[in-house]
């Protein structure tokens, strides 16, 4: 099991972007880079760390934890839906089929819990209990569990996403009636199958976001990443009963308590400059990382086989780009 110490040499070993020349068309989202040959499309997962629609950090070894988990999901659900992974040729890569992805992120949600302004307790709090698709009850308690998951998707914007109902997304035309039915019905048995899988390891997945696209054959693709620390929350399940009773927030392996250290430091809605990040918070979050991939995979992660190492990253890209 690896250590915050160990982590200590690494902490300035960190991928913030790539430009690897003659490996297609380059795409810099918030976490990964994206390349897009003739064939096929390359996801260099970054150790940028986003957060309020801002990268505010690099942590070490993020981006192969995420590649490593979401590679191990993709492998976990391929029962339920087709997904666009062609090969994992490096820790920090996933080379995918091409694919044209819906405008919908489809969010779904375990737990009522969470502290960003579209988080269901926040709304919650707020006093909202209808939720276009469905109505929760008075006296809820934050962190409980919800009779059944629900959908709450959101528009894919570079600067805001906006929240929709799913009635929304076919009324206004995003997608259509048919296909987002099968979306929806995709999603929530990808969840309860990531659900049943993490609870084995002895997590909890509260709540995900999904994304979906079409294949060259008009066949629905799950993309993007699926299940990772980045994109989902998770509690610890033995420490969750005991914790909720005393009125303590769930032991979490996710990114949630730097959101909780940004809210205390500063307004994250609002202020112009972030504060930076301390490099024991950094090495802490990169400690949860590897920790949580640990427990979801069963694997041992090994830090000398994970580093960024560019020009191995650039090796591995060989078969895929001539």
């Amino acid at each position: 099991m690896t250590t915050v110490d160990q982590l200590q040499p690494y902490t300035n070993s960190v991928l913030d972007k790539t430009d690897f020349q003659g490996a297609g068309t380059r795409f810099q989202g918030k976490v990964r880079d994206v390349y897009r040959t003739d064939k096929n499309i390359i996801l260099v997962a970054s150790d940028r760390y986003s957060a309020f629609d801002r990268n505010l950090a690099l942590i070490p070894f993020k981006g192969s934890v995420l590649t490593r988990v979401s590679n191990f999901w993709f492998e976990q659900t391929k029962d339920i839906i087709q997904n666009q992974v062609i090969a994992m040729p490096d820790p920090y890569v996933i080379v995918a089929k091409k694919c044209t992805p819906l405008p919908i992120e489809v969010v779904v949600r375990g737990y009522i819990t969470g502290v960003t302004g579209t988080s269901l307790w926040t709304l919650y709090q707020g006093g909202q209990r209808d939720f276009g698709d469905f109505v929760l009850p008075d006296g809820m308690m934050k962190n409980h569990k919800l009779d059944t998951p629900v959908i709450t998707p959101t528009t894919k914007s570079d600067e805001h996403d906006r929240p929709l109902t799913c009635k929304e997304v076919v009324s206004e035309g995003h997608v259509e009636e048919k296909l987002w039915n099968e979306v929806m019905e995709k999603a929530l048995a990808v969840f309860v199958r990531g659900q049943q899988v993490a609870r084995e390891r002895g997590l909890i997945l509260v709540d995900t976001k999904y994304e979906f696209g079409l294949d060259e054959n008009g066949e629905l693709t799950l993309i993007d990443e699926v299940h990772t620390p980045d994109s989902s929350r998770y509690w610890q399940l033995a420490s969750y009963e005991a914790r909720i009773r005393e009125g303590k927030e769930p032991e979490n392996f996710d990114k949630e308590f730097l959101r909780l250290w940004f809210k205390e430091q500063c307004d994250p809605y609002n202020d112009p400059v972030f504060p930076e990040v301390p490099d024991e918070l950094r090495l802490e979050l990169s400690y949860r990382y590897i920790q949580i991939c640990e427990q979801i995979t069963g694997e041992a992660f090994l830090l000398e086989n994970n580093t960024p190492d560019v020009a191995r990253i650039e090796a591995s890209l060989a078969p895929y780009v001539s």
